[in-house]
């Protein structure tokens, strides 16, 4: 752009006197010359209010006079002189010093000044003061930050004047409530009405308070408050005393920051705390029922085991010591293997053989296995069983199970001679099987966890019940994998209870349902078996060893695996009970080598084992052996297997 330019033709007082007159009346705007070396020339009345120097003071100075000392080290007065030189003019916004030392932000325009023949003559200089525009600025800045902040932490702000009692409201905190209005004013009462009733003498009593300690205090605390469509959100709230000047009144300047959702995790998360904290009150009640269950077949076993020790008894007597030991060991076992089963099935480890099922046969089956315990009580049950025919797609033994735990819970806790009830009814392509009873009834506290693992109502100390408290989650756990569904209702104590089963119904049920498991066995004398016991605990190993021989069987026993190896190739066994837990050399690896001797090729191979999982098992037959039997061996299944290899060796030597 070319270069401003003034008349050459007057002196240089009088262009000095030009510029004075030119710039004296100009307002808010600081206006002065300068020669060509840069010193000042005129000096207008916005420069004298806005730098602090009188024009006495300026006029004669270098243009670095109004620099900050960092920039007169620069040199920068020089570096700008020289742009508006080049260029013809020079602008920036930067800091300027006052005369007190204070800074200010200005606004600068330099402008070279030549005359007609293009020779410099001076410059002249603009400032502008932007100080209160960039305050203003940085406010409106800092303001966006501010809630753009509030924004994201789910907060809004207020101001309490305690003198007048107003209260001022952003726009934020009331965006939170869902509405739409801009910042409003309004009285404390009026903003109290937004919190919730139960909340309001709490939060009045902290304002109170929080004005007779102004400003000493800080105000906090937690509320709810009403939202647009009248829900109520928890609010954390953090209000603290300021004030702008010394002489002005103190205001409360506060912040609710929403925690709704923060209430609602720590909710459920106590909740879940004292759920499992219930668990584990029923964990450990349950251990101490399990070791009182435990120990009372103990003592019967021990006290027979000490009378077997002694000398000179009687067949009767000790056949009667033999009856209470197999008894007792009988309830341990049965007591193991509800803990067992019970593990299985909530893990969904049990295996289902799914067969067409009419759900009469299951009633039948379940309430014969209940009889006795029904009789023993005098309970009166009846059968109130529909007339339609109705099958099921399901386990036999698992749904007859389930039936039989529901008519073992109620006998036990329904009083002598009282009533139990089982009905069977179709509806809406389900079979609902229902069993009820006018005994103690329960809780609703109790109904709500009554399928949970151990769960059982209060129960004397002699637990004449008995039971571990795992029926009940057995229960729901089978009848789910039968994808169907049980309830429980009870009116409460003393007024009985009901469960209901509700199993999707069979909807072709044309076939009838013929016995998938009868089978008829051939009345061909059995034949003693040449028996092998390999187990390195000598106490089970004798003990199963007479059982045996009591049945007519020709007993080998060994305790060590290599031993028993040695002895087969000479006694050729028929069968080998085998211990998997032998030292040196398990069960598993003795039963491959066994399979590997022609002596022992075709010999029924038992596997003996502490371990009841699917699993082992598994690793059993892969083995070699043919059958696995679980500690304590039940002999009767033991004598059945025994009597049916008998029959098939009379068989095949036939």
């Amino acid at each position: 752009m070319p270069a401003p330019y003034l008349a050459s033709s007057l002196p240089s007082h009088e262009v000095a006197e030009l510029h004075r007159l030119m710039t004296e009346e100009v307002k808010e705007v600081a206006i002065f010359f300068m020669d060509p070396t840069g010193t000042i020339t005129v000096w207008n009345r916005a420069a004298e209010e806005m730098k602090g120097y009188t024009a006495d003071e300026a006029i004669g100075s270098h243009l670095s006079l109004l620099y900050t000392d960092e920039d007169r080290e620069r040199g920068w007065a020089r570096h700008n002189l020289n742009e508006a030189i080049k260029h013809g003019f020079y602008k920036e916004e930067t800091f300027r010093k006052r005369k007190d030392g204070t800074l200010f932000w200005a606004r600068i325009a330099l402008t070279a000044l030549r005359d007609h023949s293009g020779q410099l003559i001076g410059f002249s200089k603009i400032t502008v003061d932007l100080t209160e525009h960039k305050l203003l600025e940085r406010c409106l800045k800092e303001r966006e930050e501010t809630r753009r902040i509030l924004q994201a932490a789910n907060a809004g702000m207020w101001t309490w004047y305690p003198e007048t009692d107003q209260m001022e409201v952003s726009a934020d905190f009331l965006g939170l409530l869902g509405h739409t209005h801009a910042t409003t004013t309004m009285t404390l009462e009026q903003w109290m009405s937004f919190v919730h009733a139960a909340d309001r003498p709490r939060v009045a009593e902290n304002f109170d308070r929080a004005r007779a300690n102004c400003p000493a205090k800080p105000l906090v605390m937690e509320t709810r408050v009403r939202q647009k469509d009248g829900s109520y959100r928890w609010f954390h709230v953090h209000a603290d005393w300021y004030r702008e000047k010394d002489d002005q009144p103190f205001a409360l300047n506060g912040v609710n920051v929403d925690i709704q959702n923060l209430k609602t995790a720590g909710e459920e998360l106590g909740q879940a705390v004292n759920k499992l904290k219930e668990a584990d009150a029923r964990k450990d009640e349950f251990l101490a029922m399990l070791a009182h269950e435990l120990r009372n077949p103990l003592a019967p076993i021990r006290a027979a085991a000490e009378l077997l020790r002694m000398m000179k008894l009687d067949e009767t007597r000790v056949r009667k010591t033999s009856e209470i030991i197999a008894r007792q060991v009988d309830h341990m076992t049965s007591l193991v293997n509800d803990l067992l089963d019970v593990s299985r099935v909530t893990r969904g480890l049990a295996e289902l053989e799914m067969t067409p099922l009419d759900v009469g046969h299951i009633v039948t089956d379940a309430v014969e296995q209940v009889t006795p315990l029904i009789q023993t009580k005098h309970h009166h049950l009846t059968l109130d069983l529909s007339s339609a025919r109705a099958q099921v797609m399901g386990d036999n033994k698992r749904l007859v199970q389930v039936i039989a735990n529901l008519l073992n819970n109620a006998a036990k806790y329904t009083h002598e001679s009282g009533n139990i009830v089982l009905t069977t009814e179709v509806r809406d392509g389900h079979v609902l099987l229902s069993v009820s009873d006018d005994g103690i009834g329960m809780e609703p506290e109790l109904v709500a966890r009554v399928f949970d693992l151990f769960a059982q109502a209060e129960r004397t100390p002699d637990r004449s019940s008995g039971g571990l408290g795992l029926g009940l989650a057995l229960v729901k756990s089978l009848v789910e994998l039968h994808g169907g569904a049980v309830t429980c209702a009870s009116e409460g104590m003393g007024k009985g209870s009901k469960f209901t089963v509700c199993l999707p119904l069979l909807q072709d049920q044309a076939k009838d349902i013929a016995s998938l498991h009868e089978h008829s066995r051939s009345q061909v004398p059995n034949k003693f078996l040449r028996v092998m016991v390999v187990d390195d605990n000598a106490d089970a190993a004798l003990m199963l060893g007479m059982m045996l021989e009591a049945s007519g069987h020709q007993v080998m026993v060994e305790y060590e695996a290599l031993q028993a190896l040695e002895r087969v190739r000479a006694a050729s066994p028929d069968v080998c009970l085998i211990d998997i837990g032998l030292p040196e050399m398990d069960g598993n690896e003795l039963a491959k080598r066994l399979r590997a001797l022609p002596a022992t090729a075709g010999t029924v191979l038992i596997a003996v084992s502490g371990y009841g999982r699917e699993h082992d098992r598994e690793s059993a037959l892969a083995a070699g052996f043919d059958h696995y039997f679980v500690k304590p061996v039940d002999t009767a299944k033991l004598a059945a297997l025994l009597g049916d290899i008998s029959v098939q060796c009379r068989s095949e030597q036939s």
